[in-house]
């Protein structure tokens, strides 16, 4: 289908793999799109996403429960349980990295994935797998490590894209056994904390679904903004 100049594709039906019983599909830009971080930024502000190169948003035929969720940075107001995850995690040192997997990177994804999708076409991935799924040619992608100050050991990798006046989070992985520290909930706060820092009006934390259990930690950054379609709703 076409929507003036960009031209828009969808998938197939298949089931949703957040919510049991529903029926989901996805709309998505055709590849041939020229992109930049300019127009990626345009297109997080309509509700779009991105997976590796590919831009695609939710277009269910029965279900709209998707939503997208940014945080407006300098209106930001840590909770009670974002200051006990920042101090939980006060021996661990943040450093930004060029968007190129290691050989280290690239173990510690293997493990999440297989801890977290052990049954899915996402276990034991390769590093062409990876990179397709983490990274875009078109896009400035930065990789925040998270690593013990003591013994320098990588526990998380925040996988963030860096555009003009906003930061996405593209994806995080962690180690499993470091489950119990938040580092998901923590990468948030850098990020968030990285947006005020560059000036960032936003921090898009991709979909959310309201009665996914695994997604609820992204309602609990207050105030957020979740996009019904049309327009973004203040949520405080």
């Amino acid at each position: 289908m076409s929507r003036g100049r960009v031209t828009l594709l969808r998938t197939d039906c298949h089931d949703c793999a957040y919510v049991g019983g529903r029926t989901a599909r996805l709309e998505f830009l055709s590849p041939r799109l020229a992109l930049d971080d300019r127009r990626y930024q345009l297109l997080l502000e309509q509700g779009f996403r991105r997976s590796g190169p590919y831009i695609y948003r939710p277009h269910c035929p029965t279900c709209n429960a998707c939503h997208s969720l940014r945080i407006p940075a300098s209106q930001f107001r840590k909770r009670r349980r974002h200051r006990r995850c920042r101090r939980h995690n006060g021996d661990l040192h943040v450093a930004a990295q060029p968007p190129v997997i290691t050989d280290e990177h690239l173990a510690l994804y293997r493990r999440y994935i297989h801890h977290r999708h052990p049954q899915s076409s996402m276990a034991n991935p390769g590093r062409a797998e990876a990179e397709g799924f983490l990274m875009a040619p078109w896009c400035t992608t930065v990789f925040y490590e998270l690593r013990t100050e003591a013994h320098g050991q990588l526990l998380g990798v925040a996988v963030t894209d860096v555009l003009p006046d906003a930061l996405s989070a593209v994806y995080t992985f962690y180690a499993p056994e470091a489950e119990h520290r938040g580092l998901g909930p923590l990468a948030v706060l850098l990020q968030l904390a990285e947006a005020r820092r560059v000036g960032a009006t936003h921090v898009y934390l991709g979909y959310w679904i309201e009665d996914a259990p695994t997604m609820a930690y992204k309602a609990t950054f207050k105030p957020h903004e979740v996009f019904d379609g049309r327009r973004w709703q203040w949520r405080g």
